[in-house]
């Protein structure tokens, strides 16, 4: 098993190396070289600048140049790790030599690296922010005030005060007419889209259970072993290359993979839930010492009453499965069956979702969601349409953490709660330097805190360690429904006593 996070593996899912491999191979000489343009540089062209070029932003990346209505152009990279970047420009430029302008003084490394990266663009150029998502609001207010457009990987926060944050600057955002979008691909897949219109026109009733499915192996870097500090000298930047496993980084592997699954679902349902009870927890992790439970079982409840059921597992040996269904007063529906891409989205009569049943099924091939939603970007971009995915995909992040932190507290949790929360995983990542120490540290054996459901109730893992200076989580206990007094039981005439047992 790999307890580290391999850039190559996490960008197959992508299906972006399957054709570099070969090309990649000889492509080093090339390291440093400006590709002469193809197109004229200004209106027939987006330049593109590449933030965290990990396997996420190097599909993302990969994506962006696949754009065929209108070139889109790589023309800057920046990251922590040299090695990382490295990877990711050789295999970027076997995929798109025409469209690759990444010269060797537009390559940056460190914590500033994203400022360097966003300062070769201009107005109508976008950002790529792929980095973990701790980083995002810093660099989410940076792009603002350079005034240039922004596509940003899901999830975007991972806590109140971070949600609140990104709310505040995304006001900025419009102000600017910037075009912003997050990485929820799903939300842009045309079999889904007329999956939703379906069930918003009442082919199966009104929805009243959604159930998601995220059970899996170990994926990303949610197993990690401990750091030997005799070849990763710094913490900060090892936990970094690890982010799945560390919850200030990602909001672990919960926030930064189940998210799909709980937003579809929410897209589905037009709605976002009020509330989360959940449990969870770890079995033998032997020597890994990530943040991670192994499984979660999340109940979100809507406004209206609906619910919402997530199953989410890291484990091996188990049953996977990869999917979310719907289910309404007249009939149900596939959302997705078999991982983000493709839908294989259906309707059925009734409940038995068997093929006798079928009303609907979304016709196949489908287009690579990951491909539309650049797609869609760019098009607004070129046409100067309005395009901000900011509000919905907080509110989506947060309800994933919010389903999160009520397994990780053991505590019934409300949407206002933990919006306005303070409690928060890293308050000042904005002043991280490489060579300081995490907002997480380890203790003398090398572990660190895991949450401890019913003991901390109040936030999600013990922190005092850390010497964060806010409060944390604020829960007022949720009082039980009443029970609810039998049919015909209020209207029964009650009983007159017997006068001659009472004698």
């Amino acid at each position: 098993m790999n307890n580290a996070f391999d850039p190559a593996a996490a960008a197959s899912r992508r299906e972006f190396l399957k054709t570099t491999t070969k090309t990649a191979a000889g492509l080093s000489v090339l390291s440093g070289i400006s590709i002469p343009h193809v197109h004229a540089a200004g209106s027939d062209e987006v330049r593109a600048a590449l933030i965290g070029c990990g396997g996420r932003g190097t599909g993302a990346a990969s994506n962006a140049m696949s754009v065929k209505e209108r070139m889109t152009r790589l023309v800057a990279m920046a990251d922590v790790s040299e090695n990382r970047l490295k990877g990711s420009f050789e295999a970027l430029s076997g995929k798109h030599p025409d469209r690759m302008s990444v010269s060797e003084d537009a390559k940056f490394i460190g914590f500033d690296a994203y400022k360097n990266a966003i300062d070769t663009l201009k107005k109508g150029d976008v950002a790529i922010f792929t980095t973990p998502v701790a980083f995002r609001w810093v660099h989410f207010q940076y792009a603002i005030d350079k005034g240039v457009n922004i596509f940003m990987e899901k999830p975007i926060c991972t806590d109140g005060p971070s949600a609140r944050r990104m709310l505040a600057l995304n006001e900025q955002a419009k102000k600017k007419n910037l075009k912003v979008g997050v990485g929820l691909m799903c939300r842009h897949c045309r079999v889904r889209g007329e999956l939703y219109n379906r069930i918003q026109d009442g082919e199966i009733g009104e929805i009243n259970l959604l159930r998601a499915y995220r059970m899996q192996g170990p994926v990303g870097s949610c197993f990690t072993l401990p750091r030997d500090p005799n070849v990763d000298k710094s913490e900060l930047a090892w936990q970094i290359q690890r982010f799945h496993s560390f919850l200030w980084a990602s909001g672990g592997s919960f926030s930064d993979f189940f998210i799909h699954n709980i937003d579809e679902a929410c897209w589905m349902k037009n709605d976002f839930p009020i509330s989360a009870q959940a449990s969870g927890g770890r079995t033998d992790r032997g020597d890994y010492i990530d943040q991670n439970f192994d499984h979660y079982d999340v109940e979100y409840t809507f406004k209206d009453g609906a619910k919402l059921f997530l199953q989410g597992r890291n484990a091996v040996g188990t049953h996977n499965q990869f999917a979310t269904y719907a289910h309404g007063s007249k009939g149900s529906a596939i959302v997705s069956t078999a991982g983000h891409f493709p839908s294989k989205a259906m309707t059925f009569k009734g409940q038995n979702m068997e093929r006798a049943n079928i009303i609907w099924r979304g016709k196949q091939p489908e287009p690579n969601p990951y491909d539309l939603e650049w797609q869609d970007l760019i098009e607004a971009i070129t046409n100067d349409k309005p395009y901000n995915e900011v509000e919905r995909g907080v509110k989506a992040s947060l309800v994933t953490a919010m389903g999160r932190a009520a397994a990780h507290t053991g505590q019934v949790l409300t949407y206002d709660q933990y919006l306005n929360s303070p409690f928060e995983f890293a308050p000042e990542v904005d002043k991280l330097t490489l060579d300081g120490p995490p907002p997480l540290k380890a203790d003398d054996k090398g572990k660190y805190p895991i949450p401890q459901p019913g003991i901390l109730k109040d936030r999600e893992y013990a922190m005092e360690p850390q010497a964060n200076p806010f409060p944390f989580i604020k829960t007022e206990p949720v009082k039980a429904p009443e029970p609810l007094t039998p049919p015909g039981e209020g209207d029964r005439p009650k009983k007159k006593k017997d006068k001659a047992k009472a004698a």
